[in-house]
């Protein structure tokens, strides 16, 4: 298998997902600045350009990176970040989607109409003028997650999981293109502290991060 990896808070849960579980993955960096996964040869691969993508020994692919994890968990990990249960699998995806509604949607849209416009105009549609309202919405989306945490220490209580990652890479991702949390809400400040002290968080921050020599 493959690992196609690039710059950007998707790329990056998968990144942290291998350093939490010791997964190990050929990697290849692939440089979105420039367009290379608009290009014929990777849209071959990934037909939207999206990135991270995993490519199989068979040759078939896999996008979006909450897929990715879950197939690497359940063909190497043992459901890894998962759960080990039934219960606990259904409890992380429903977490995951939470997450990713009230949060990740609205907050790469609202970047992509504004400050992320000039890179994204060309490539997908933007919204330039829905974009303070989608800030607004993410916004929104982290004072719901604050409840959800509560006294934590994690989304699902006691257990650190799949919907831990996403959530700590977009917060990360959000503070660095203007949508930082507010620093009143004092459970996903605290959550956001206990996460960036995991080795896998500093790993993870690191695009090439378990990169060697090109393929």
């Amino acid at each position: 298998m493959k690992l196609y990896q690039s710059l950007g808070p998707n790329p990056r849960v998968v990144l942290m997902y291998l350093a939490e579980t010791g997964i190990a993955v050929d990697h290849r960096f692939v440089d979105i600045m420039t367009a290379e996964n608009r290009q014929p040869g990777f849209r071959a691969k990934s037909p939207l350009g999206h990135t991270p993508l995993l490519e199989l020994d068979d040759g078939r692919c896999i996008a979006e990176s909450l897929a990715i994890c879950e197939y690497l968990g359940e063909v190497l990990g043992g459901h890894a970040l998962l759960g080990a249960t039934a219960e606990e699998r259904a409890r992380t995806r429903m977490l995951v989607r939470i997450v990713d509604q009230l949060v990740v949607v609205p907050m790469t849209a609202g970047f992509r109409g504004a400050e992320g416009l000039p890179m994204f105009e060309s490539r997908v549609l933007c919204l330039p003028d829905a974009a303070a309202d989608l800030k607004r919405l993410a916004a929104d989306g982290l004072v719901q997650i604050d409840r959800i945490v509560g006294a934590g220490p994690w989304l699902a209580g006691d257990r650190f999981s799949l919907a831990d990652v996403l959530l700590y890479c977009f917060v990360e991702f959000g503070a660095m293109v203007g949508q930082p949390p507010d620093p009143a809400l004092a459970n996903l400040v605290a959550w956001q502290g206990r996460v960036a002290a995991r080795p896998s968080a500093a790993a993870s921050a690191n695009p090439q991060y378990g990169i060697g020599e090109p393929a």
